[in-house]
């Protein structure tokens, strides 16, 4: 465990509340008591057996993917020591012996570790939400439910928003704010465990001489244990680890971004990369400084002077702007490199 500043903690948040105060201040919180009255969390009060026998109702037989590490990776879902693979086996099984297995291996001092990750309920466990509901999101925003033993997630972002439900079990989450990038040694973009990019550093015992940056990182990190009921609110790309720190641990998720859909910011990032960062560095100076000022300023201050109707594409958001920058790309995109 590292030491670190508590996240915030808020209790009777309401919708109001939620929109009007937690999420403007783009700060974790944590969400004392949400969920309490949920069925599955009453469940998980009695028992890991009680709360395996609730699930289990839901379920209609759809097998699901199962991740599955060695006890000697003591749940640290992660990489091979070479980088030349990852650490941990995928496979579908059925999700009532999944959980039946749990349960037994609950009982093993030394156990593999077992993990059935992100669930779409809707699809596997079928009228889940309609009896748990999220009283902080719209309906449209569906929960995901991950279940498993002692795990370690690998420190990573999201690019969405997250308020994450503790069901079963209790866990650590150790976050960090954005702009720590650089001190969080981030792996490759296109070869991850689970589909996002993740850092390289371990959370216990990290290696000073090989990520001597780290320890900034920690300056800035944030933590927090939930117990069953227990919500946290994650906001747009925190850097986030989880651990599981029970036998049996049961999360509900909710992911959404509500930002008007523009483009794609990732393909932005992975073109600018290609296009810019391999370039002379008087060069590079130069873009960035079109960049901060184009892209990163506020429009009102990089193209105030000049009316709206004239700004051409560097206008107001429309329809009309996005299919004409739709085609420069397309052309530039088009053309060989070199």
């Amino acid at each position: 465990m590292v030491e670190a500043a508590q996240i915030l903690v808020r209790t009777d948040v309401d919708l109001k509340t939620f929109r009007e105060e937690i999420r403007p201040a783009a700060q974790p919180v944590v969400l004392k008591g949400l969920v309490r009255d949920w069925p599955a969390v009453r469940a998980a009060r009695e028992s890991a057996r009680t709360l395996v026998d609730f699930l289990r109702t839901f379920d209609r037989g759809r097998q699901t993917n199962i991740v599955e590490l060695p006890a000697a990776a003591k749940g640290h879902i992660f990489y091979r020591e070479d980088l030349g693979g990852l650490n941990f086996a995928r496979r579908v099984a059925p999700i009532g012996a999944t959980l039946e297995r749990l349960l037994t291996l609950a009982n093993e001092t030394d156990p593999v570790t077992l993990f059935i990750e992100s669930m779409v309920t809707a699809d596997y466990l079928p009228d889940f939400a309609a009896t748990h509901p999220m009283p902080l999101l719209d309906p449209t925003t569906g929960p995901r439910i991950w279940i498993g033993n002692r795990t370690k997630v690998q420190t990573h972002f999201d690019l969405l928003y997250n308020i994450a439900c503790v069901v079963g079990g209790r866990r650590r989450f150790t976050l960090f704010p954005p702009e720590q990038i650089a001190n969080l040694y981030m792996g490759p973009l296109d070869f991850t465990p689970a589909g996002t990019p993740v850092s390289m550093v371990p959370l216990s015992n990290p290696d000073a001489a090989r990520y001597p940056r780290f320890a900034e990182a920690l300056k800035h990190a944030r933590q927090a244990e939930l117990e069953p009921g227990d919500a946290i609110y994650i906001p747009f790309a925190w850097w986030h680890n989880v651990e599981a720190l029970t036998p049996f641990n049961v999360l509900v998720n909710y992911w959404w971004n509500d930002a008007p859909k523009m483009g794609s910011p990732y393909g932005v990032l992975l073109h600018a990369a290609m296009s810019l960062r391999d370039l002379p560095a008087d060069q590079r100076a130069v873009w960035k400084s079109f960049f901060d000022l184009l892209v990163f300023s506020d429009p009102e201050e990089s193209m105030g002077h000049l009316p709206a109707a004239k700004r051409g594409l560097l206008g107001p958001p429309s329809d009309q702007r996005s299919r004409e920058v739709r085609q420069i790309l397309v052309q530039a995109l088009s053309r060989p490199p070199g």
